[in-house]
């Protein structure tokens, strides 16, 4: 099961991997869905500050994983996709287009989604019959590329998966056989 992480400024402001903390609204509004999140035999999580942050908010004792870290957007990192769009659209258009493209220097996407689907690939399954129940608190993209690494889906298909924070989406099966459950809102706790 995949966690995407609370809101945070740079999420708000659609920066290029913008590893920052949550702010105080994406930290209150993890706080008060933690009771929804299923039991599991193992809890990780990416190793940006807003993965961690989600998954102490949640309550999680959550191991960092450094295979489920976010996509290496290169000179992007940090910038708003707005204005590097601006200074550099065929760039932009190029990496929209070709998934192999990595005008920033960093990743393609299909480089990004082959290295999620080798950690996805390399999570331990069921052993002698007992189900093993995995939580990660895991960047959208990552979330996204690992339905396109679960359902061997064409690369293409990253773009239009949407994850919204704070979502569930759930990966039942085993390497090579997987089905999906779509992005399930994580409610907050009842009132009180």
């Amino acid at each position: 099961m995949l966690i995407s992480p609370a809101l945070n400024a740079a999420l708000r402001e659609a920066r290029f991997d913008g590893d920052a903390p949550l702010d105080p609204a994406g930290a209150r509004q993890a706080r008060e869905a933690a009771a929804a999140v299923p039991s599991a035999d193992r809890y990780v999580c990416g190793p940006s500050e807003r993965c961690a942050g989600t998954a102490d908010a949640l309550g999680l004792r959550a191991a960092r994983e450094p295979a489920l870290r976010g996509w290496d957007m290169g000179r992007w990192a940090g910038r708003r996709l707005a204005d590097v769009g601006a200074d550099e659209p065929d760039a932009v258009s190029a990496w929209l287009a070709d998934p192999s493209a990595a005008p920033h220097g960093g990743e393609s996407l299909l480089a990004f989604c082959g290295r999620v689907g080798e950690w996805l690939e390399s999570v331990p399954g069921p052993d002698g019959g007992d189900r093993v129940r995995w939580v990660a608190v895991a960047e959208p993209a990552v979330v996204r590329a690992s339905i396109v690494a679960a359902l061997a889906l064409p690369a293409s298909a990253f773009w239009r998966l949407d994850v919204a924070p704070l979502t569930l989406t759930g990966l039942r099966g085993r390497s090579g056989r997987w089905n999906l459950e779509c992005g399930r809102p994580l409610p907050p706790a009842p009132a009180r």
